[in-house]
């Protein structure tokens, strides 16, 4: 699995889960093509992993290195780029509340943030294990590979 296809699985989940319930037909062919690709990416991800089991334990462990690797340095910059807009932006939120430009409901706010909690932890408990299953069983399966990718994502990490 390389960097390209962590992108386009972390932007085809991504788009599913941005993309709301359509009312129209534009709203509706952007969920079928987000559903779409999110199929596309999971079966050319399946098919790359299982032809990567049958490598040898060196190409396993290189494979398993660069791949992390890349995904620790993407996810540190990513990261990095993702705190500074967030935390920007409600830095330039509590200003403007502050200085009088918009009015927060503050109430709502928390009302609505209970909502979302619930729903991802129903989420979440429906659909985590049966994924850590897969997850443990595949680590199982192809060690140097993992172990070569649990290195290179602390490697990435450390040289962004």
């Amino acid at each position: 699995m390389n960097v390209w296809t962590t992108l386009v699985l972390i932007l085809s989940v991504f788009i599913c889960i941005v993309v709301p319930v359509g009312k129209n037909s534009k709203e509706e062919e952007n969920i079928d093509l987000a559903n779409e690709m999110a199929k596309e990416s999971k079966d050319f991800i399946d098919s790359v992993l299982v032809d990567v089991s049958k490598v040898s334990a060196t190409e396993q462990l290189v494979l398993g290195s660069v791949s992390g690797w890349c995904t620790g340095y993407l996810s540190m910059k990513v990261g990095k780029v993702v705190a500074v807009a967030l935390s920007g932006g409600i830095i330039l939120f509590l200003y403007a509340n502050h200085q009088g430009y918009i009015k927060i409901n503050w109430d709502k706010v928390y009302k609505d943030v209970d909502e979302v909690t619930g729903k991802i932890k129903e989420k979440a408990s429906a659909e985590g294990p049966k994924w850590m299953d897969k997850a443990h069983k595949f680590a199982r399966d192809n060690t140097y590979l993992a172990a070569g990718f649990l290195g290179g994502v602390l490697l990435g990490m450390a040289s962004s």
